[in-house]
C-alpha cells in the first residue's frame, strides 16, 4: 500500500549543475538541476518539460496540486529498510499515491544526455546531514516495464555522506559506470541522519553510445595459424609440397633412393 508521511518537506534528485529547475518552494529542502528528475521536469509551476507527452500523462494521473508540490517526494522512519518499505512498481514516488504519474512505464520520459561526468550535485535550500546513494539500472532496463528494485543493480555506483555544500548545493564527487550506455535511470536515496526523512527520486539519462560494455569491447581472439607445409627436394624436375611429419619421411626415402642410384 502506499504511504502519506506526516510532515513533508521536500525532495531533491541527483544532478549536474546547469539545468533549468521550477520554482523555488518556500519550504523546499532541495531542486534538481541536472539530470533532472521526473517530477521536477513535469513540475507545473515551472517544470522545463512539463509540456511533454510523459508529463502530461503524469500529471493527468496524480492531478496537477501534486506536482505544484514536486519536491515533497519523502518518506519518514525508513531507517535503511528502503527495498522493504518502498513497494516495487512504485519507486519513482517511493509509494506516495499523490506521485502514482511518476511511476508510469514509458519510453518517453524526457532525458538528461551524459558524458564524461565525474560529479554530481543535489541543490538544498536547508541543509541536513545524511548519505546519499545513486543506483542505476541493469543492462537489461526496459522502460516499458515498471521499475523494480530488481531493475536496479544491487549495489549503489556512488556513495556519499555529508559530501560538502558549496553554491548551494551537495557536491557528490564519482562516476556512472563506464560499462553502461543508452537509456537508463539513476535512483537517488538521501537518508537523513538529522531528521527521520528518507528522499527519492528518478532521474532518466541517456549515456554516451561508446560507453560500452568491457565485455563487448573485449578484442576478438585471433584465429590459430594454419598448419604450416615442407617443401621436398626437387625429384625429377618436380617440387613437392607435403605435411610435416610424412613429408620428412618422403624426404628421407627420396635422398636413400637417389644415393642408391649414383653407386648403381
Amino acid at each position: 500500500m502506499r504511504t502519506l508521511g506526516r510532515w513533508a518537506v521536500g525532495v531533491a534528485a541527483v544532478a549536474l549543475l546547469g539545468t533549468a529547475v521550477p520554482t523555488w518552494s518556500a519550504a523546499a529542502h532541495g531542486a534538481v538541476d541536472n539530470p533532472i528528475s521526473r517530477a521536477a521536469a513535469c513540475a507545473t509551476n515551472g517544470g522545463p518539460q512539463v509540456g511533454s507527452s510523459a508529463c502530461k500523462a503524469a500529471v493527468a494521473t496524480s492531478g496537477a496540486r501534486a506536482f505544484d508540490a514536486w519536491d515533497n517526494i519523502r518518506v519518514a522512519n525508513v531507517r535503511g529498510r528502503d527495498r522493504e518499505v518502498i513497494p516495487n512498481g512504485e519507486l519513482c514516488s517511493a509509494g506516495i499515491d499523490r506521485y502514482a504519474g511518476l511511476d508510469l512505464a514509458r519510453a518517453d520520459w524526457p532525458t538528461t544526455k551524459l558524458d564524461d561526468v565525474d560529479s554530481f550535485s543535489y541543490r538544498t535550500t536547508i541543509p541536513h546531514k545524511g548519505t546519499f546513494k545513486l543506483y542505476i539500472t541493469k543492462d537489461s532496463y526496459n522502460p516499458r516495464e515498471a521499475l523494480t528494485w530488481s531493475t536496479l543493480e544491487q549495489l549503489p555506483f556512488l556513495t556519499v555522506t555529508d559530501p560538502p555544500l558549496r553554491g548551494g548545493a551537495y557536491q557528490l564527487k564519482g562516476e556512472v559506470p563506464r560499462t553502461k550506455s543508452g537509456r537508463h535511470v539513476i535512483y537517488t536515496i538521501w537518508q537523513n541522519s538529522d531528521t527521520p526523512d528518507t528522499y527519492y527520486s528518478c532521474s532518466d539519462v541517456e549515456l554516451a553510445v561508446d560507453s560500452v560494455p568491457i565485455a563487448a569491447a573485449a578484442a576478438k581472439a585471433p584465429e590459430p595459424p594454419k598448419q604450416a607445409a615442407v617443401a621436398a627436394p626437387a625429384e625429377t624436375g618436380t617440387n613437392l609440397v607435403l605435411p610435416i611429419g610424412i613429408g620428412a619421411v618422403a624426404v628421407a626415402f627420396l635422398v636413400v633412393v637417389g644415393l642408391r642410384r649414383r653407386k648403381a
